[in-house]
């Protein structure tokens, strides 16, 4: 008889036990997913957002067709690259055949222009 109480009892103290479990991360899991939510809101846009972000702002008050076709244009148009600029930089300063003090302003200069 003691065995049997025993097992009813170890058998409650379980079944309230899962019981509680399952009701516990159920509670749990919203609190869970606030933090998982805010974690992408700080990560660093990708680069095609970033792409996306410039040219919204490039767009200004364009509307409608107007404005698709603009940002169809900017999203497809290639990316120059600091290693673009410098060769074409490169080559602008030795067609002029600058040295010295005003090859180095002309680099800065060309380097830090927006591409066209």
């Amino acid at each position: 008889m003691k065995k049997l109480l025993s097992v009813i009892a170890l058998g409650a103290a379980l079944s309230f036990n899962a019981s509680a479990q399952t009701t516990a991360p159920a509670a749990a899991a919203p609190a869970a997913a606030k933090p998982a939510a805010a974690a992408p809101a700080e990560k660093a846009p990708t680069k095609q957002q970033s792409k996306m972000g410039t040219c919204n702002k490039d767009a200004g008050e364009k509307k409608g067709d107007d404005r698709k076709a603009f940002m169809k244009e900017c999203l497809s148009a290639p990316k120059v690259t600091q290693q673009d600029k410098m060769k074409t930089c490169n080559a602008d300063a030795k067609t002029k055949a600058l040295k010295g003090d005003p090859r180095k302003a002309f680099m800065k200069e060309c380097l830090s222009n927006k591409p066209a």
